[in-house]
C-alpha cells in the first residue's frame, strides 16, 4: 500500500516540476523517487497485509513482482531523457504517464478485490493507448494508438463482463470471499464461464494466439520507447495478474482447462516464432518474439501451486534482456522512418560494445547458457516435465530452437555486414541502461537462487 502511494505521489510531483518549470530536474529525480520506492518495497517483503477492506492485499508474490517492475520503470525513464530530448515541454506528461502506469500495475498484481484488479487494468491501459499514439505527426503512430484502443476496449468489456458473472455467481468481488465459497459443493455455472472470460481478456493483454493479431502492427506503429515499454513491463504484468487471478479465485483448473492451456501455449510458441523468422523489421521480428515468449509463460499456469518463482525468475530475464535489446534499437534507430534490418548492418564494427549487448540480450532470449534466459527455460521445463505435459515439453524445445534462426539473423547482419553509415557519439544513459540491464541478466543467470528462492 505504501508502494502505490508513493509511486501516484511521485507521478504528481512530476507534474508539478512542470508548473514551476523545472523540466531538467524530472528525469534524475523521477530515478532517485523510484530507487526510494523500491528500497520501501524490499522493505515490505515477507509480509501480508490487506488495507482497505481488502482492496489492497500486500504479499511477497506482489512485492516481488512490484520489485521487477519499478525497475523495468527506472530503465524506461532514464531512456526517456534521450528519446523525448525534441519534445522537452512534453516531458514531464511521458515521464507522469509512465509513473501512472506503473501505479496501474501494481495495483493489478496487489489487489484483493476485483474492482481494484479492474481499476489497475484500465489505468495501465489508458496509458498505453495515449502512449502508443503519442508521436501525433506520424500516421503509423496513430493507427497502433487506434487499433490498441478498440481492440484494448474490447478485451476490457470482456474482462468486465467476466467479473461481473463472478459476482453474480458469488455475491462478492472480495477475493477471499469469492476463494472460500468456490469449495462449496455447488457452485453456480456463471462462475467457471465468469472464469473463462476473464482468462480471455487477459490473454489479449499478453498477446497469446490466437489473441495476438493486434500485438506485431500496434508494436511496430508505436514510437519504439512505447514498443520497449509494451514488449517487457506490460507483458510480465499481465502475465503476473493473470497467473494471480487463477490463484486467489481457487479457478479449479479442471483437465480440459489445462489441455486449452497447453494448446494456447504450443499456438503461441509456434506462431510467434515462424512469423519472426520472416520478419524484417526488428521491432515486428521483436513482437512475435515476444508472443512465443508468453506461451513460455503460459506454461506456469500448468502448475499453479508450485510455479510462482520460476514465472518471476522467467519474466525477469525476458523483460531484462527485452530492455538491452531496445536500448540498442533507440540508438541504432533514431531519427529514421522505420525499423529495418538494414539499419544494424555492421554495428559490430562502429560500435562493439552495443553490438555485444544485442547480441547478449538475443542469446538470452533464444536460450543459450550463461544468460538467465537459458536457466528459465531449464526450470520451467522440468516443471512441465514433472506436470506430466511431455508434448508441451518436446513442442517448447523446438521452438527454441527455431528462435535461434531469427536471433541469428541480426547477429549476423551485424558482424558480417558492411556498416552503411558512420555511427555518431553514443549517449551515456544508452550504455548505462543496456548495460546494467544485460549485466543483471546474467548475474541472475549465473545466481538463478537469487530469485527463484523468493517465491519457494
Amino acid at each position: 500500500m505504501n508502494t502505490l502511494i508513493a509511486i501516484i505521489g511521485l507521478g504528481v510531483l512530476c507534474l508539478l516540476f512542470e508548473i514551476f518549470n523545472l523540466r531538467k530536474a524530472i528525469v534524475p529525480i523521477s530515478i532517485l523517487g523510484l530507487l526510494a520506492v523500491l528500497g520501501l518495497t524490499v522493505s515490505e517483503f515477507n509480509t501480508a497485509e490487506s488495507y482497505y477492506n481488502n482492496m489492497i492485499a500486500v504479499s511477497t508474490f506482489s512485492s516481488a513482482f512490484s520489485c521487477l517492475f519499478i525497475v523495468l520503470t527506472i530503465f524506461l525513464i532514464a531512456l526517456g531523457h534521450n528519446f523525448y530530448e525534441n519534445h522537452q515541454s512534453k516531458i514531464s506528461d511521458f515521464i507522469a504517464i509512465k509513473i501512472f502506469l506503473l501505479a496501474g500495475a501494481v495495483a493489478m498484481v496487489s489487489f484483493g478485490n476485483l474492482a481494484m484488479f479492474f481499476l489497475g487494468i484500465e489505468v495501465l491501459s489508458i496509458a498505453l493507448y495515449i502512449l502508443a499514439a503519442s508521436d501525433r505527426m506520424n500516421l503509423k503512430s496513430n493507427e497502433a494508438g487506434m487499433k490498441y484502443f478498440l481492440m484494448g476496449s474490447f478485451a476490457s468489456g470482456i474482462i468486465l463482463f467476466g467479473i461481473c458473472l463472478i459476482y453474480g455467481a458469488m455475491g462478492s468481488f472480495d477475493v477471499i470471499e469469492i476463494s472460500e465459497l468456490s469449495r462449496s459443493a455447488e457452485l453456480p455455472v456463471w462462475f467457471p464461464i465468469g472464469i473463462v472470460l476473464l482468462t480471455i481478456g487477459m490473454l489479449f493483454k499478453v498477446a497469446a494466439v490466437p489473441f495476438h493479431f493486434w500485438a506485431p502492427d500496434v508494436y511496430e506503429g508505436s514510437p519504439a520507447l512505447t514498443t520497449a515499454l509494451m514488449s517487457t513491463l506490460a507483458k510480465v504484468v499481465a502475465m503476473a495478474t493473470l497467473y494471480k487471478l487463477l490463484s486467489v479465485l481457487n479457478a479449479d483448473m479442471t483437465e480440459a482447462f489445462k489441455i486449452i492451456v497447453v494448446v494456447i501455449s504450443m499456438a503461441s510458441m509456434t506462431v510467434g516464432n515462424i512469423m519472426a523468422l520472416r520478419q524484417t523489421n526488428v521491432k515486428r521480428m521483436l513482437a512475435f518474439s515476444g508472443i512465443s515468449h508468453a506461451g513460455f509463460m503460459l506454461m506456469t499456469l500448468l502448475s499453479l501451486s508450485t510455479s510462482a518463482g520460476s514465472l518471476l525468475y522467467y519474466a525477469s530475464a525476458y523483460s531484462l534482456a527485452g530492455m538491452a535489446a531496445f536500448s540498442v534499437l533507440l540508438y541504432v534507430c533514431k531519427n529514421r522512418d522505420n525499423e529495418d534490418i538494414v539499419n544494424f548492418h555492421g554495428l559490430g564494427k562502429t560500435n562493439p560494445i552495443l553490438a555485444a549487448i544485442l547480441t547478449a540480450s538475443l542469446l538470452s532470449m533464444a536460450g543459450i547458457p550463461i544468460f538467465a534466459g537459458f536457466f528459465a527455460k531449464l526450470v520451467l521445463f522440468s516443471e512441465t516435465i514433472q506436470a506430466g505435459y511431455l508434448a508441451l515439453f518436446i513442442v517448447a524445445v523446438v521452438n527454441s530452437i527455431i528462435s535461434v534462426g531469427y536471433y541469428f539473423k541480426l547477429i549476423l547482419a551485424m558482424y558480417t555486414k558492411d556498416a552503411n553509415e558512420e555511427r555518431k557519439g553514443t549517449p551515456v544513459i544508452i550504455y548505462a541502461v543496456a548495460v546494467i540491464a544485460i549485466v543483471l541478466n546474467i548475474a541472475l543467470g549465473l545466481f538463478p537462487s537469487l530469485v527463484l528462492d523468493i517465491l519457494a
